[in-house]
């Protein structure tokens, strides 16, 4: 008698296609509740919330995880480093040239509490690398682009759109906050964190740069360096 084979495949099968299913990856009025409550809530750093709604998402829509950009990279140490460097330059970048050539405020009002606040710190560093890092890369860039890449399709303007209109997202979702100063910042790392997505197709890189860029802004703020930062090349 021979042995069967197929019983772990059978196992490890996906389950069966529903209606349910169906229409989270549709765009009727489940697909279209579900992007906008992943949105509404997507933009909470403390609590990740929208992040996990996404990968509630995909595990209820039988949506694969590397369409969301989960992909395992050829070099986590490559990818973790890069981001890291990325995320920092562009931080001082963004502080020292771009927010003062749009007339930004040097102090970050909305965050300026955390400046010499010891007790804050684990609070906001859990907010810059879970909240900010995971939660915001995993709704702006990982599902928004599957999502809006089933309407537009995966070619060069496609993706062009997709930047745009997730980075114009991405700024709006901070002006309630950080007002113009915060939704102008936001648009345009959403434009470095989506090209970066549109091209590579992983969410790591944008993850740990997004995470580093936030923190090195934590820590601008924490030593009270704003005013020294943002007046280093416009005296």
């Amino acid at each position: 008698m021979t042995a069967r084979t197929d019983a772990p495949a059978d196992r490890l099968s996906p389950p069966a296609d529903d209606a349910l299913a169906r229409g989270l990856r549709g765009f009727g009025p489940i697909g279209i509740l579900a992007i906008s409550v992943i949105l509404l809530v997507g933009n909470d750093s403390y609590v990740p919330l929208g992040g996990m709604l996404v990968l509630v998402w995909a595990w209820r829509s039988h949506t694969p995880w590397r369409e969301l950009g989960f992909i395992r990279p050829r070099s986590w140490i490559s990818t973790a480093v890069g981001g890291v460097a990325l995320g920092i330059a562009f931080k001082f970048l963004m502080k020292a040239i771009v927010m003062p050539l749009f007339g930004a405020d040097p102090i970050n009002h909305a965050y300026h509490y955390l400046a010499g606040n010891r007790a804050a710190l684990p609070g906001a560093i859990w907010m810059m690398i879970i909240g900010a890092g995971f939660g915001e890369e995993t709704v702006f860039r990982g599902y928004m682009f599957e999502r809006l890449g089933k309407l537009f399709g995966c070619g060069g303007r496609a993706k062009t759109l997709i930047v745009l209109i997730t980075s114009t997202l991405f700024g709006l979702a901070h002006y309630s906050g950080q007002g113009l100063a915060g939704a102008e910042q936001g648009a345009i790392t959403g434009l470095l964190f989506g090209t970066i997505f549109a091209i590579t197709g992983q969410i790591w890189l944008p993850m740990f740069a997004h995470a580093a860029f936030d923190l090195t802004a934590l820590a601008i703020i924490y030593l009270n360096l704003e005013p020294n930062v943002a007046h280093l090349i416009f005296k």
